[in-house]
């Protein structure tokens, strides 16, 4: 087909007016394409768990690998969830074996209901006052009903876990903090005054101690907040689960007074079974808390994997062979509490020590907390009904120290920026001041709720029980 001159006119002409496009619209050029090299460092950085290149102020070029990693994703969403099975129904478990049979409900009922609780408040305002920046105490409230808070990472924390999973990852340390407190006042606190207690408590509290060791801008976070006053380490939760909630537990204790027989009566646990059960399934949730908090599946977290398992192990053999050597027969609850004293006490440690120092640490906690719970108790006449201030407050206060001696840059080079510092004198600094916000502000909290609306249940319902007097329900119906 031949085609003239004028229709070679009019087809250039109409391919002119197609391409002279006015300036008001123009659009800006696509993004630049990553070269070859930046996708492969990017793909490098995902493996690292470090910033790809577009995440620098002055990136120009557009990441091939954009948001979240899946990898990462996936890992922290089945951390979450081992860490919520600490709780439900790990701890409720653990806890309800070792009350009375009239009282097991209870401490069912106090556990989901501080699950929901703080479930509400780290929505409303907890995630942000915890990780949104703002004072070396306390963050602001961007984050404030979690407003912006997406499938995009927050590069504060991760460059590769998706903000939404990384919030809902820190709930569940939010939620067994104050769930930990309850086994201290076990069999004689009020469901209303636990509900209004924890519910001051998070605010005064753990969300202040959580940002000051966790915070980007936190006053005692040592490695990440340049600025930091106070340079202390805490992997998983020495200082803002353990010490917190156990220094708490032993005011409130005190404040609620003896349960009615105590001393007197054999307050013997109803169910070993159901502690033990507890114990398993608290040990396996704690892979989550510990190795967890690397927020990536890499070398850190395997390591705080091991540490875990390691210290947890020993600390269970060491007391209950204290009670073989000291008393002729080791108890499955002396198993028990070991291993729980040798999670808690390798906590602020897991992602700092090599095989060793967990070993070590292991011993420790299998020792310390055992004569803390078989004789300061005896000692000072306090009831801590289930031990919650010896094996948290007391090994959660040794974790954080022992943190500070055994910790290497060998394992975490992380560590590397705190080279010259005696670590071990911040780590008491920080004990020094979680200790004091807790034992102020529980105290101060306690009496206000004492005032408000009581503590304590009447004498008759304690006889009685809390199951079928405060829920309505009695966990083991007999005929």
């Amino acid at each position: 087909m031949k085609i003239d001159n004028l229709t070679r006119a009019f087809i250039f002409s109409a391919f002119l007016s197609v391409a002279a496009v006015s300036p008001a619209q123009t659009t800006s050029p696509a993004p630049t394409a990553p070269s070859l090299e930046q996708r492969v460092a990017d793909l490098e950085a995902y493996l690292n768990n470090s910033a790809r290149g577009a995440d620098a102020t002055n990136a120009a070029v557009v990441s091939n690998v954009p948001g979240p990693g899946p990898g990462h994703n996936a890992w922290m969403m089945t951390a979450s969830a081992l860490v919520l099975f600490m709780t439900l129904p790990g701890l409720a478990l653990f806890y309800g074996g070792l009350v009375r049979a009239k009282n097991v409900l209870s401490v069912l009922a106090q556990c989901l209901g501080i699950a929901g609780l703080v479930t509400i408040l780290w929505w409303a305002a907890g995630y942000s006052l915890v990780f949104s920046r703002g004072s070396a105490f306390l963050g602001g409230l961007k984050f404030a009903f979690l407003h912006g808070v997406d499938a995009r990472p927050n590069g504060d924390y991760s460059y590769w876990v998706s903000q939404n999973v990384f919030a809902m990852y820190q709930l569940m340390f939010a939620i067994i903090t104050p769930a930990l407190i309850i086994g201290a006042v076990a069999e004689r606190m009020k469901f209303a005054a636990v509900l209004v207690f924890v519910a001051v408590w998070m605010f005064a509290v753990y969300f202040p101690i959580a940002h000051m060791v966790w915070g980007i801008d936190g006053w005692m976070n040592g490695l990440w907040n340049p600025a930091a006053k106070i340079t202390a380490i805490d992997f998983a939760g020495g200082t803002v689960v353990h010490m917190s909630s156990g220094w708490s537990a032993l005011v409130l204790c005190i404040l609620l007074g003896h349960r009615l027989g105590f001393r007197k009566e054999v307050m013997a646990p109803h169910s070993m079974v159901l502690c033990m059960v507890g114990t398993g399934l608290l040990w396996v949730g704690w892979y989550g808390f510990n190795a967890g908090s690397a927020l990536a599946p890499d070398g850190i977290a395997a390591n705080a994997f091991m540490t875990t398992t390691l210290a947890t192990a020993v600390a269970s053999f060491t007391w209950a062979m204290l009670e073989y050597a000291l008393r002729g027969k080791p108890s499955v609850l002396g198993f028990c509490s070991g291993a729980l004293g040798g999670l808690v006490v390798i906590t602020p440690a897991c992602g700092y020590v090599d095989p060793t120092g967990a070993v070590i640490t292991g011993v420790a906690a299998g020792i310390v907390p055992f004569f803390a719970c078989t004789k300061l108790k005896s000692w000072f006449h306090y009831d801590d009904a289930l031990d919650t201030f010896g094996i948290h407050a007391v090994g959660g206060t040794l974790g954080a120290f022992l943190t500070g001696v055994l910790a290497t840059a060998s394992v975490n080079p992380n560590l590397a920026k705190l080279a010259g510092r005696a670590l071990w004198v911040e780590q008491l600094k920080a004990i020094a001041i979680t200790i004091a916000v807790a034992v102020v502000g529980s105290a101060v909290i306690g009496a206000i709720v004492r005032g408000a609306i009581g503590l304590r249940i009447a004498p008759e319902i304690e006889r009685q029980g809390l199951d079928i007097n405060e829920h309505g329900e009695e966990g083991y119906i007999t005929s």
